[in-house]
């Protein structure tokens, strides 16, 4: 027997005020990657009770609705009447956008490497956005290899979303948040502790209604059965009531739900946040990178955990560091597997939005439900093309 703990993590759905303005920034950043792949974008969305709020620096010659494209997303979600108390037909759109500062372009447009050392590599014709550190993680605990926690709650969440907007649960809302706690043996899940699910509704419903409705509708479909048993805690909607919510009931503003965006705190994280960035910046492509390389380190079978930190400095190309923590499990030396990655993947800005794709309109449907481990979305860091290239690297 190992030694038992627990460990939690938490997801929102789309109608979540953070998430909001998370989905705002990224369709803005599609709407303009559409026209201008080449784009600089670094924008940011706020929203409270009846007004959104759009500001930044993006540096593009396209025109973009930003106002059009702000309603639809809230629409989208939603939130398309008054008595919701958000309305994307109504609500005030404000804006104040600037371009990117010519001192951080200098550095963006021509890598250190061409630019001080004299360098003539197309790969190098991009330096890094800013300066900052970026993890990627993977482990075996799930088909996607993500962390049990997060992978759970996220599909709660998502199915929250799906009951109401299909009509199977007329009566919710589009706020809601979700969470998991997971027990293990030692590094293996063994059940489910607790399932805290809160959802915005109409006035008129009954709570014993709801309550009885989420859990079979929402929280048994979802749930792994045999994780679940009778000591498995379930809290839905435990204050009671959640009739205010959105805009309405809190402020929202893009890059807010970070942890709920990578792994639900089970990783490290850099503190940069990702929505409404396009891909020079390092917080979002070299995170990209950073799981690509884990997931492929523990797809196979270095390792059954594995942390990748990468670092870079503003307008530098090649990373600063390349960190590898395996918690133990690895089948080899740490050592080797950081010299494959370094021989295996080109982590340079430029190489990885070009092996990654990033200069594509991928960013909105990412914008919830997490950035990692949506293999249901065919995003390119998934995938795990790189294993024979890292088997043949550490042989």
């Amino acid at each position: 027997m190992g030694t038992r703990r627990l460990f939690t993590s938490e997801s929102v759905t789309e109608g979540h005020p953070d998430k909001i303005c998370d989905q705002i920034s990224d369709a803005i950043l599609d709407e303009i990657i559409k026209k201008d792949p080449a784009a600089r974008v670094a924008c940011e969305t706020t929203c409270t009770t009846g007004i959104i709020s759009i500001m930044g620096e993006i540096t593009t010659e396209c025109y973009v609705d930003f106002p059009k494209i702000a309603r639809q997303v809230v629409l989208d979600i939603g939130y398309d009447r008054a008595k919701y108390g958000f309305d994307g037909t109504t609500c005030a759109v404000v804006t104040a956008i600037d371009e990117q500062s010519p001192d951080i372009a200098q550095g963006v447009n021509l890598g250190y490497e061409n630019r001080e050392q004299g360098e003539n590599d197309g790969d190098n014709a991009i330096g890094a956005g800013d300066q900052g550190m970026m993890f990627g993680y993977a482990c075996t605990e799930t088909p996607e290899l993500m962390p049990m926690a997060i992978s759970l709650a996220h599909k709660m969440a998502k199915r929250l979303t799906e009951v109401r907007k299909e009509g199977v649960l007329d009566y919710l809302r589009p706020d809601g948040k979700t969470q998991v706690t997971v027990e293990y043996d030692g590094d293996k899940p063994v059940r489910i502790d607790a399932v805290v699910v809160s959802s915005q509704h109409s006035p008129e419903v009954d709570i014993s209604k709801l309550r009885e409705d989420i859990k079979r509708e929402v929280i048994l479909p979802v749930l792994p059965a045999n994780l679940v048993d009778e000591n498995t805690n379930f809290f839905i909607n435990p204050t009671g009531r959640f009739v205010i919510g959105g805009p309405a009931g809190d402020s929202g503003l893009t890059g807010r739900k970070i942890i709920v965006d990578t792994y639900g705190g089970y990783a490290g994280h850099g503190g940069g946040a990702f929505s409404g960035k396009d891909p020079t910046k390092v917080d979002r492509s070299a995170a990209y990178a950073a799981r690509w390389v884990a997931k492929n380190i523990v797809a196979a079978g270095l390792a059954s955990k594995c942390q990748v930190q990468l670092a870079y400095a503003i307008g530098v190309a090649h990373p600063v560091s390349i960190s590898v923590d395996t918690y133990g499990t690895a089948v080899v030396d740490e050592e080797k597997i950081e010299k494959a990655i370094e021989k295996v993947f080109d982590l340079r800005p430029n190489a990885i939005i070009k092996t990654l794709d990033l200069r594509k309109p991928i960013y909105r449907k990412l914008a919830a439900y997490g950035h990692m481990g949506r293999e249901d979305l065919g995003v390119t860091w998934e995938k795990t093309n790189m294993v024979d290239a890292l088997k043949a690297a550490i042989e």
